[in-house]
């Protein structure tokens, strides 16, 4: 009985550490010589009273690599399916189907977010979250739990997508 206590000890305290992103400490630079203006990106906030997780937004495509991406009528269920495997070992630490946890539900995210950010956030929630305001929000929202980079490919990506098109 004491090595089952031990056991679940040991995953909560692995569940725990395993959701939180890597903090960048930034150094300071010194410069001699000529100096070098740079600017700031100014992103107005989107809070409106209504939580980020709630807020619908299906204008927005995110920061990243997916610019465009149209969903076919029909779910590929192959597709989804190994979007489903790839939830349970990559994403179900963090995130419960329909209910918020350490990170928001994905049932009906794409009601309220379109298919490129959702992609943009599963590929690079890093550069989400340091120029998008919507993920800024939602970070605030979960309180400062980044969500963590679990380096998928693109078509691993699009197969999570695919799963949570099946959300209901």
């Amino acid at each position: 009985m004491i090595r089952l206590d031990k056991l679940m000890m040991l995953f909560a305290f692995t569940l725990l550490i395993s959701c939180g992103g890597k903090e960048e400490k930034k150094e300071e630079q010194i410069k001699i010589g000529k100096s070098t203006t740079t600017q700031k990106k100014e992103t107005k906030p989107v809070s409106t009273g209504t939580p980020a997780s709630k807020t619908v937004d299906l204008t927005n495509k995110g920061v990243g690599p997916i610019k465009n991406l149209e969903l076919d009528a029909t779910i590929d269920q192959k597709k989804a399916d190994l979007g489903l495997e790839l939830f349970k070992t990559k994403c179900a630490a963090c995130h419960k189907t329909h209910k918020k946890f350490i990170g928001p539900a994905p049932v009906g995210i794409l009601e309220r977010r379109t298919p490129e950010w959702v992609m943009n956030m599963i590929l690079d929630p890093e550069k989400m979250i340091k120029e998008d305001p919507l993920a800024q929000e939602l970070l605030k929202e979960f309180n400062g739990s980044p969500m963590a980079n679990q380096s998928l490919t693109e078509e691993e990506a699009r197969s999570i997508l695919e799963y949570f098109r099946t959300l209901k």
